[in-house]
């Protein structure tokens, strides 16, 4: 059983550039020890559920420490069977491009 998340998070009281809150949260994703992809406009994690949004948690904890306003966003994909859907959502796809262009 596993879920992969893709979530943003930002503060909005810093300026046009938050790229050192975003990579606060960044290294606490890494520092959790599951399965992620950084993307330019979120990332996604791969785990169970309440570890998930654990880790979601520190990352929105760590931001209100100097941020007055934080935005968060969360997009959730439970399934009962199968771990590593990260890369293998992505290859799925790219396997039926490539059959559409032969």
């Amino acid at each position: 059983m596993s879920v992969v998340i893709q979530f943003s998070i930002f503060p909005m009281d810093k300026g046009v550039s938050v790229n050192p809150y975003v990579a606060r949260a960044a290294k606490i994703i890494r520092e959790s020890g599951f399965r992620y992809e950084l993307g330019p406009m979120g990332t996604c994690i791969e785990g169970e559920w309440e570890e998930i949004i654990g880790v979601v948690t520190r990352c929105l904890e760590d931001l209100k420490k100097d941020c007055d306003r934080v935005y968060l966003t969360l997009a959730a994909d439970h399934r009962k069977d199968g771990n590593g859907r990260i890369q293998s959502k992505v290859k799925s796809v790219e396997r039926e491009l490539r059959q559409e262009g032969q």
